[in-house]
């Protein structure tokens, strides 16, 4: 199973930002969403950014998740 999970970007260096996944810091490419910039929240999947997402989707996502990690424990 594959899943894409919300990730606020940082900072920005050309087509690559540096992301914020709770707390997790990565890299991910921003070839297909080269309209995103810091503050963004995106969708990022296998080291890419593939949607911009508003905030509240972003927070609400986030907070499913959350939701379904700690019924699996």
């Amino acid at each position: 199973m594959c899943v894409a999970v919300p990730a606020l970007i940082i900072s920005l260096d050309g087509m690559s930002a540096e992301v914020d996944i709770e707390g997790i810091r990565r890299r991910t490419s921003i070839y297909l969403v080269p309209e995103a910039k810091v503050g963004d929240y995106v969708i990022m999947h296998a080291g890419f950014a593939i949607r911009v997402m508003d905030m509240k989707e972003a927070h609400e996502t986030i907070a499913l998740l959350k939701e379904i990690n700690a019924t699996g424990n």
